[in-house]
């Protein structure tokens, strides 16, 4: 069974171990915008016992040890990237839509009783109206670039930066949102629509923190001799 390295950042053991993924996203850890932290460093903010969370890490490594996931780093850079578009870009062009119905009708319906419903879907819509255009210029301008058969020194590191930007607004959008869910938890009188929401919003960050993940610490890294060249 694998063990921990309790001094790698929370953005490497992520890489090492995709499942970690869950366990750092149960607790409300940013492994992607924010990752470059040990896991005792992340545990302060969130007042965690580091013991503890490495316990829960453990255990998740071993549950998952006899289906182990390929490991990304270990694909090329057009095989990494046709794998972020088909699983990633493609789950939020039908997520997204999917979604924003479910959201209004829980909003109009229930707002009354939690004024935070209001304000989640204000987030929301702005998560998803961001989103759109990043997806189209990843596709169109970066992974192309990245992809050249020789890279433009100078547009990579233009483009690069401003993913990492755009990364770091859905990030303190996804914070936004599990804060006004209550960490994507139903009330008591929360309907079944308010559950399936509850349901598809935990997903829909999920999917986001990994896709964010695989672009910042596994993509992006590769190109960080032509962005120094460039500067």
């Amino acid at each position: 069974m694998p063990q921990l390295d309790h001094s790698a950042t929370v953005a490497r053991i992520v890489t090492e171990h995709p499942v970690a993924a869950r366990v750092f996203q149960k607790h409300g850890i940013d492994y992607c915008c924010h990752g470059n932290v040990t896991v005792p460093e992340a545990c302060l903010e969130g007042r965690l016992d580091p013991e503890a969370l490495f316990a829960e890490l453990q255990a998740a490594l071993a549950a998952d040890d006899a289906r182990p996931e390929e490991n990304p780093r270990a694909l090329s850079t057009a095989a990494l990237i046709a794998r972020i578009i088909d699983r990633h870009h493609g789950y939020l062009r039908q997520a997204l839509p999917y979604i924003a119905p479910i959201m209004a009708k829980v909003a109009k319906v229930h707002g009354p009783r939690n004024a935070n419903l209001q304000h989640l879907h204000d987030a929301f819509r702005d998560l998803a109206s961001s989103l759109g255009p990043h997806l189209d210029e990843e596709e169109e301008v970066l992974f192309p670039a990245l992809m050249a058969r020789q890279p433009d020194a100078r547009l990579v590191e233009r483009e690069v930066e401003r993913m990492y930007e755009d990364h770091l607004a859905v990030g303190d959008l996804l914070a936004r949102i599990r804060a006004f869910t209550g960490g994507f938890t139903t009330p008591e009188w929360g309907c079944s629509t308010y559950r399936v929401l509850m349901g598809e919003l935990d997903a829909l960050e999920a999917d986001i923190l990994r896709h964010v993940h695989l672009e910042n610490h596994v993509l992006a890294p590769r190109f960080g001799a032509l962005a120094t060249r460039a500067a």
